[in-house]
């Protein structure tokens, strides 16, 4: 009867009682009185040390502060640091449990939802977690310090509430499923964690947080080290048993990739995970991955695709027109990359939601239809066609001209319907403008995967720089949307909601920060995001994301490139251990932190029990 009910709730409206968590669209996993979650080892030993390496793509750290807009945080700060309100399983999608909570309730007409602190939650320097911190985190995540992105994420949140010490209110300014979760998801921080400055003066005064770890040694440009807290308050919570069991997290720096490799090989830390195949097929050897030592472990995964692409920017005279965003993206031949340089190592990414129930297929059906139907005249006639797919050189539909070069005729001819036009071997415009692109790259090394791009639109007359350029001027330069093309690697998710306004919005166009790189302002877009948000219906949600999978898709906004099923990560077999049971949704190396442990661990503990 109650899984009935239930139902019936997500169906119509939202519950009224007080839960160990909340789920998007139905029941939760995990019971209420859960003991851990099913991916861990709840008796992992406590103790020893995980040496990493900064894979991000900028070398060093400059702040503490992983929130404000300036600056470069250590990795993994912001989740070793911080606790939220609620915290996710790593085997379920749409779902949070109570950690700083105990519980939540939604109000039946979805407009709040009230969080009940657990007493014993307390910050790094000994003071309770308290109802006034949560509002305070909140009101300095969405105030002029921050990422513009907290602010998107956050539009429909009226305000917060302090109801008494240990019980805050969220006020929403419309029924939006997916708001619980969000607010619930909020890193919280003490109020006096930098008391008394603006908040962007906030940059190495050490965190104020309640997560399990806390900065320990540090040496500016080589490396971070984070130590456990031995008197963290959640410790043995269910929801994080058999979690963050390392004594120390050491994340090294090194400026140089290859350096980087090289260090893995000479044992310089415990683990590294792997985004280049060149390297993971051909240079990931050496006597000690001989001796069984390090080991190549590739781990299977059901994330998101995510969708890795060129992005192109709108705003640019050259860019606007749609048919010269698709002639470009016919010019991608990535069968040849995946042959010839990914040893077979990717898949293209099809959509914004790959590996969802969000992702469009086929033909619409009635449902995404009535969506779509009156944007028609502002939508590319393809929108009302079959799904998007990436045209491929594998498959020629002409088998005398065939591949590649079919592609390309394709392109010229929507390159001269849109007034471009080859002439003395280049492509120009009615105005005798030549057709050149700045592609921004963040390194020298993205150069490799640029080129075969370059060279065949060299062929339609399209001139690509590669501008590759330090990170902190990369970031800037994207910041204020100063680029004709680069690449970004958007993370996938199953449950898109109001952050992508900040990824597609009109209103995020025209605000430096935001999300919205290629500058996309569609009334079609804003319409299908507001439904998407609004959606009561799971049936409903999931049309209108499908809808603005076709949408973006069939607009050539961005350019798929390629994903990976599996995570490929080296790492040292007789230094760490790792639980049973493999999650389905994870990211490798924070896997690693939050559950793998030392090993030898446990011999040590047995020894110690006998002695006793």
């Amino acid at each position: 009867m109650r899984t009935l009910m239930a139902v019936w709730l997500a169906a119509c409206c939202f519950p009224a009682w007080a839960a160990h968590g909340y789920a998007l669209w139905g029941a939760l996993k995990y019971p209420p009185g859960f003991d851990h979650f099913a991916y861990v080892n709840p008796a992992a030993p406590k103790g020893g040390e995980i040496r990493l390496v900064s894979n991000l793509r900028y070398s060093n750290f400059d702040k503490y502060n992983p929130f404000t807009m300036k600056g470069s945080p250590p990795a993994y700060l912001a989740g070793l640091m911080f606790d939220s309100l609620l915290t996710g399983a790593l085997d379920e999608e749409g779902a949070g449990y109570g950690l700083l909570a105990e519980d939540v309730s939604v109000a039946p007409d979805g407009l709040s939802a009230t969080f009940q602190l657990r007493p014993e939650a307390r910050f790094h320097n000994g003071d309770p977690v308290l109802a006034h911190d949560v509002k305070h985190s909140y009101d300095t995540l969405v105030g002029p310090y921050t990422s513009p992105g907290y602010k998107t994420a956050l539009i429909d949140v009226a305000g917060v509430d302090v109801l008494d010490a240990r019980t805050v209110r969220y006020r929403f300014k419309k029924p939006n499923r997916e708001l619980p979760l969000t607010v619930g998801g909020l890193p919280v921080f003490s109020r006096k964690w930098g008391q008394g400055k603006p908040f962007d003066q906030v940059v190495t005064d050490v965190p104020i947080g309640s997560g399990p770890y806390r900065i320990g040694p540090v040496k500016f440009g080589k490396d971070i080290t984070y130590l456990r807290d031995a008197n963290y308050w959640a410790r043995d919570l269910n929801v994080r048993r058999g979690s963050a069991n390392f004594d120390r997290i050491t994340v090294k720096i090194y400026k140089d990739a290859t350096a980087r490799l090289e260090a893995l090989k000479a044992g310089e830390f415990d683990l590294m995970a792997f985004y280049s195949a060149g390297d993971w097929a051909r240079r990931v050897y050496g006597k000690r991955f001989t001796s069984g030592e390090l080991v190549k472990g590739e781990f299977q995964h059901k994330l998101p695709t995510g969708f890795q692409s060129y992005v192109l920017n709108t705003r640019r005279p050259q860019l606007a027109d749609v048919r010269v965003r698709e002639a470009l993206g016919l010019a991608i031949d990535f069968e040849w990359m995946d042959r010839q340089m990914f040893y077979n190592a990717y898949s293209r990414v099809k959509g914004l939601f790959g590996n969802t129930a969000c992702a469009a297929t086929g033909l619409p059906d009635a449902a995404q239809l009535a969506l779509l139907e009156p944007w028609r005249a502002s939508l590319p006639a393809a929108t009302f066609g079959p799904a998007f797919a990436p045209p491929r050189t594998d498959q020629p539909r002409d088998p005398i001209v065939g591949g590649l070069r079919e592609n390309l005729r394709q392109a010229q001819a929507l390159l001269k319907s849109a007034g471009w036009t080859v002439r003395d071997g280049v492509l120009k415009n009615a105005r005798g403008e030549p057709f050149v692109l700045e592609y921004l790259g963040s390194n020298e090394g993205g150069a490799r995967v640029v080129t075969p791009w370059q060279r065949n639109l060299e062929k339609l007359g399209v001139q690509l720089v590669f501008r590759p350029v330090d990170f902190a001027l990369y970031q800037q330069r994207l910041q204020k949307f100063e680029f004709d093309v680069t690449t970004i690697n958007f993370p996938g998710t199953a449950n898109p909601g109001q952050d992508y306004a900040d990824l597609f919005g009109s209103q995020a166009a025209d605000t430096e920060d935001s999300g919205n790189l290629s500058g996309v302002k569609s009334p079609a877009v804003d319409s299908l995001i507001a439904r998407m948000v609004d959606s009561k219906a799971e049936p409903d949600y999931r049309a209108a994301c499908r809808a603005l999978d076709r949408v973006i898709s069939h607009g050539h906004y961005l350019l798929p490139e390629w994903y990976s099923g599996v995570h490929r990560m080296a790492y040292n077999a007789r230094r760490l251990a790792r639980p049973a049971v493999t999650p389905l949704y994870y990211q490798g190396e924070t896997w690693a932190v939050d559950t793998w442990w030392a090993r030898g661990l446990e011999e040590k503990m047995a020894l110690t029990s006998v002695n006793e």
